[in-house]
C-alpha cells in the first residue's frame, strides 16, 4: 500500500494559489457566527438581534443542519495548518474547540451539538427531519481532524463524550429502524467511527462503526445489480468511504470488495461526462445513459469532492494510475470548475467593470445548451458545497505525491515541492510546469523556438540529495497523452513507448513509468504530448463534448450548434487568442463552421454562456450546404 506524502509536500503554481484564496476565505468566517448555533443551543446566549455578517442559508439560525460549517471549517483549519504551520489559523481553530467543549458541559456532559438532540429522537421514531446526524458527524469529524492534525487533545476528549451519547442512543436501535434511520442522510458517520476507532483502540467505537453500516446499500454492493441508478449519490459515497476505512482499520476483505465494487458500478459501468463528472438532480444516472440528463443540476461539488477522496482511497491501495488519472480531470473540471473564480482583469479592457468578477462556489455544473453557472455568496447560502469548497481547497497536498519502500510516486503533475527518506537519506524533489515562454523584453532562446502553443505539457523535476541513494521515480502515464512520452535524465533522451512493459532503462507498472538508478543531482524532463479529442454521449456518438488533455471545453454559445467537419470532429477547433505577453494562453475556436465561436477551458468560465456537448456531422469537400444545416 502507498503512503501519502502530505505532510512533506508544498504547493506551488495554481494549488498554491487556491490555497491561499482558500485561507483567506476561512478566515473571514468570524469565530461568533461559526459559533452562534452553539451557544444558542447551549443557552450560553439569546439572540434578540441580528448579529453583524450572521450566516444565512442552510447556517441560519432557523436551518435544521444550522451549525454543519463549523465542522467542516475546523476540518479545514487542521487541514490548512497541517501543511502552512499557520499559527494564527490553529490560535482560532484551538478556540472554536475550547467553546465547543464549553457548549458541551452547558448540555450536560455529552451533547456537543448545533441542534437539538430532539432531532435525533425525532429521526428515531420516523419523524421526518432533515439529516440531524450529518451534522453531527460534521462537528465530530472536525474535531477529530483538529485532534489528528493539530495534537488538539481537548478536542479529543470532547468527540468521546459525544460517543457515549451515540453509543446510548443506538443501543436500542433495531436494524430495521437503522435502515430506515439511513435513509435520512447520516454523512460519513460510519467512516468517523472508523476514524475514531483507529485513534482510540475502543472496541465501542468499533462496535459504532458497524451500527452505521448502510446494510440495504452493502448487500446491493454484493449482488450483480445495480442500486445506483437515480440515486442520491452524495449520500452514498461518504457511506462507501466508511467501508473503505473500515477496511483499513480492521483488514477485512469484505469492505475492500465493497468499495471496489462500488467504484465499478459509479465510474466504469454508469460511465461519466466529459468532465469526469456524474449525476443530475443529484442522482446517478442510468448506465451509459447521459444525453437525456444534462441539465442546469449536474455534477454537485460535494460529489466531485468526495468521489476525489474515494479515487486517492483506491489509489493509495492499488498504485493503478486509473485512480490518479480520474482525480485529476475532477480537479481541473470540478474543483477547478465550480470554485473561486476570478476574472482575469486584463480581459477587461474594453468593459466598464472595474472589479474582476469573483464565484466562491457553484454547487453545481450545468452541461446542458446555453448553460450558466450560480455561484454562492460569501455568506448569505451556506450550501453544503461551501463546505467542501473550503475542505477540497485546503488537502490537494494529499494526493500529489506516495512512497512505498525504495519509490517515489509523483501521481499528478502539479508544480509542488516534496522532501522524503530514503535509507536514511534525505531527499529533496521539485516539480515544475515548464510554461515554455521566456520574458519578452529580453532576448531568449526559448522564444525563437516555441513559436506557437505547445502540443504537450512539460514537466521539469529536480531531484537533490546531499548522499547519493538508489530508488524508484514513477511518473505517470495519463490517459490522455498521445503519442510516447519523453523523458531526459541530465541530459539522456529515452522515449517511452506505453506498449512496452520493461526495457534496460525503465519498466511500465500500473500506469506509471519507472526508472530505477542512483540519484543525487538530477535533472528530469517530462514531456507529454497531447492533442483535441471529443468525448461523445454513450448512447449518441454522434454528439460530443471535447477535451485538451484533461480539460474539458466548452463553447462560449448560448445554443446548441451542429458543428461541421471532414475528417475527424477534432478538426473543427484552433488555437485561438493563444499568447500574452509571456503566458501560453488555453483558448480555441472553431473553423469552417457556418458560425464560429470561441470555446473554453470549463474551469476558466465564471459568468458567460456556455454549451459543452455538440451534435457533429461529416460533410464533403469542406462545404456546407443548405440542406445540411
Amino acid at each position: 500500500m502507498l503512503r501519502s506524502l502530505e505532510k512533506e509536500v508544498k504547493l506551488k503554481g495554481i494549488l498554491e494559489w487556491r490555497r491561499e484564496e482558500d485561507r483567506r476565505y476561512v478566515m473571514s468566517l468570524t469565530k461568533e457566527n461559526l459559533l452562534l448555533p452553539y451557544y444558542h443551543e447551549a443557552g450560553i446566549i439569546r439572540i434578540t438581534y441580528f448579529p453583524e455578517n450572521m450566516h444565512g442559508g442552510w447556517d441560519s439560525p432557523l436551518s435544521m443542519i444550522r451549525g454543519t460549517v463549523c465542522g467542516h471549517w475546523l476540518s479545514t483549519a487542521a487541514l490548512l495548518y497541517s501543511e502552512t504551520k499557520d499559527e494564527i489559523i490553529r490560535a482560532r481553530a484551538d478556540e472554536i474547540v475550547r467553546e465547543i467543549g464549553r457548549c458541551q458541559e452547558e448540555n450536560g456532559g455529552e451533547w456537543c451539538f448545533s441542534i437539538p438532540e430532539k432531532y435525533l429522537l425525532w429521526l428515531k421514531k420516523g419523524k421526518r427531519t432533515w439529516a440531524p446526524q450529518y451534522v453531527c458527524h460534521k462537528t465530530m469529524a472536525g474535531l477529530l481532524d483538529m485532534y489528528q492534525l493539530i495534537g488538539n487533545r481537548q478536542a479529543l476528549m470532547i468527540v468521546n463524550k459525544a460517543a457515549e451519547w451515540f453509543l446510548s442512543y443506538t443501543e436500542d436501535i433495531t436494524d430495521e429502524q437503522m435502515r430506515r434511520m439511513m435513509w435520512e442522510e447520516t454523512g460519513g458517520m460510519m467512516e468517523f467511527w472508523a476514524d475514531l476507532y483507529a485513534v482510540t483502540g475502543d472496541a465501542k467505537h468499533l462496535e459504532l462503526m458497524r451500527r452505521y453500516e448502510r446494510k440495504d446499500l452493502f448487500e446491493l454492493l454484493e449482488t450483480e445489480q445495480n442500486p445506483l441508478v437515480n440515486m442520491h449519490a452524495n449520500s452514498t459515497v461518504p457511506e462507501i468511504l466508511g467501508a473503505a476505512r473500515a477496511y483499513e482499520v480492521t483488514g477485512e476483505e469484505r469492505y475492500r470488495r465493497l468499495v471496489e465494487r462500488y467504484w465499478e458500478i459509479a465510474v466504469h459501468r454508469s460511465g461519466m461526462f466529459v468532465t469526469g463528472g456524474q449525476t443530475s438532480g443529484e442522482a446517478w444516472t442510468p448506465e451509459q445513459v447521459h444525453g437525456p440528463r444534462l441539465s442546469n443540476t449536474n455534477q454537485e461539488h460535494c460529489l466531485v469532492y468526495n468521489m476525489m477522496r474515494l479515487a486517492e482511497c483506491l489509489f493509495r491501495w492499488s498504485g493503478d494510475a486509473e485512480y490518479a488519472d480520474y482525480w485529476e480531470r475532477n480537479l481541473y473540471n470540478g474543483i477547478f470548475a465550480q470554485g473561486f473564480y476570478k476574472d482575469d482583469k486584463s480581459e477587461q479592457f474594453d468593459s466598464d467593470v472595474k472589479d474582476p468578477k469573483y464565484g466562491y462556489v457553484a454547487y453545481y455544473l450545468p452541461l446542458h445548451a446555453g448553460a450558466k453557472k450560480v455561484w454562492g455568496s460569501r455568506t448569505k447560502d451556506f450550501w453544503c458545497c461551501h463546505n467542501t469548497l473550503m475542505q477540497a481547497n485546503a488537502s490537494f497536498h494529499r494526493a500529489l505525491f506516495y512512497q512505498d519502500a525504495s519509490r517515489i510516486v509523483s501521481a499528478q503533475y502539479q508544480d509542488s515541492d516534496v522532501a522524503f527518506i530514503i535509507e536514511g537519506k534525505r531527499i529533496e524533489l521539485q516539480q515544475r510546469i515548464d510554461s515554455c515562454t521566456g520574458e519578452i523584453i529580453r532576448i531568449e532562446e526559448v522564444n525563437r523556438k516555441v513559436t506557437e502553443r505547445p502540443r504537450y505539457l512539460q514537466v521539469r523535476i529536480q531531484i537533490t540529495s546531499e548522499e547519493a541513494a538508489d530508488f524508484e521515480l514513477a511518473v505517470r502515464w495519463p490517459w490522455w497523452i498521445n503519442g510516447p512520452m519523453t523523458v531526459r535524465i541530465d541530459g539522456e533522451e529515452i522515449l517511452v513507448d506505453g506498449n512496452c512493459g520493461k526495457t534496460d532503462r525503465y519498466r511500465m507498472e500500473n500506469g506509471f513509468v519507472v526508472f530505477r538508478r542512483i540519484w543525487k543531482e538530477n535533472k528530469v524532463e517530462v514531456i507529454l504530448p497531447k492533442r483535441i479529442r471529443t468525448w461523445p454521449l454513450p448512447e449518441k456518438p454522434d454528439t460530443v463534448a471535447f477535451l485538451d488533455g484533461p480539460v474539458a471545453l466548452a463553447g462560449l454559445t448560448g445554443e446548441e450548434r451542429t458543428l461541421y467537419y471532414e475528417e475527424t470532429p477534432e478538426e473543427v477547433l484552433v488555437p485561438y487568442d493563444e499568447r500574452r505577453w509571456a503566458e501560453w494562453l488555453p483558448g480555441w475556436k472553431t473553423e469552417g463552421q457556418p458560425v464560429n465561436f470561441i470555446f473554453k477551458p470549463i474551469y476558466r468560465i465564471g459568468y458567460e454562456r456556455y454549451t459543452t456537448y455538440f451534435p457533429v456531422k461529416k460533410i464533403k469537400h469542406g462545404v456546407v450546404t443548405e440542406a445540411e444545416k
